[in-house]
């Protein structure tokens, strides 16, 4: 196991890290491996994404579990409309208070493959609005937050208007998608004072170890990855280390940017991996 970062080199803001729950004992051995190295830099928490529809509706709560009872983290569940009914919804809610979470992400989610309805809830601010009337103030809901336009939205203005209906819903806090253009989290952070909605908003942050991974990736959520990003990254071929230690200085940089522009702290999507969220935490000590 790696060494934990030494005590003397500090982050310059909170950080805290997004995994999915492991399906295979080949997931599970890798996850155990990631969360034993990023733990060492001390996490406000980690969140853990909803697996949707039928049986796979256990994963969430599971790993959850295991964060908090075998690693001690503060471990966040995702909740998602889609492919819930109320009653699934209720039932882990009830779970997740039970283990000790104080803390949800609500979203509305993509409808997982295979699945022909929806769920109970049609959007966030629906699902925001249950918790508060099943939980009141129990738990802090964090949403999110789309700075450079989510791909169903009807205008570019409209993603501030879903936000700002969710934190009059009851939410407390957003997490964006990913990014890799810092203007577009400050634009969409000054929109949304001007619409009246005072919550904190933490950028979304995506470490590259692969870059055709990170294109599809992009291609469906509707990240735009800079031109000159994409050129340089193209250039490099099949040279892994060069992409990962140049994708590493971009990512950093673009983190220094929003942290001295105010940004809180920063969330990383580790997608179940250390190296790449450490490479970039490593360059922000």
């Amino acid at each position: 196991m790696q060494a934990p970062p030494a005590t003397g080199a500090r982050l310059p803001a909170p950080v805290s890290f997004e995994f999915y729950p492991p399906k295979t004992p080949e997931q599970h051995a890798q996850l155990e491996r990631t969360v034993a190295r990023l733990k060492a830099h001390a996490p406000q928490f980690v969140s853990v994404t909803f697996g949707a529809g039928g049986s796979t509706l256990s994963y969430t709560p599971d790993t959850v579990r295991t964060l908090r009872a075998t690693h001690g983290l503060d471990a966040v569940p995702h909740l998602s409309c889609m492919g819930g009914t109320r009653s699934e919804i209720a039932a882990l809610l009830a779970q997740y208070r039970e283990i000790g979470c104080t803390r949800v992400v609500a979203l509305r989610g993509d409808l997982p493959s295979g699945m022909a309805t929806s769920g109970d809830f049609r959007y966030a601010a629906d699902l925001v609005r249950f918790i508060r009337s099943e939980h009141a103030r129990h738990f802090h809901i964090t949403v999110a937050a789309y700075p450079e336009t989510h791909p169903q939205a009807e205008d570019a203005h409209a993603d501030v208007r879903h936000f700002a209906a969710k934190i009059e819903a009851g939410a407390d806090t957003a997490i964006t998608q990913y990014f890799f253009n810092a203007d577009a989290y400050f634009h969409f952070v000054e929109d949304a004072r001007r619409a009246g909605v005072s919550a904190p908003v933490v950028p979304g942050i995506m470490p590259v170890s692969n870059f055709a991974q990170l294109r599809r990736f992009s291609e469906q959520c509707g990240a735009e990855i800079p031109r000159w990003i994409v050129r340089r990254l193209q250039a490099y071929g099949d040279d892994t280390a060069s992409i990962r230690s140049f994708s590493a200085d971009v990512v950093a940089g673009m983190c220094r940017r929003l942290i001295e522009g105010g940004a809180p702290e920063l969330h990383f999507y580790t997608l179940n991996l250390a190296k790449p969220t450490e490479a970039v935490l490593e360059r922000l000590r």
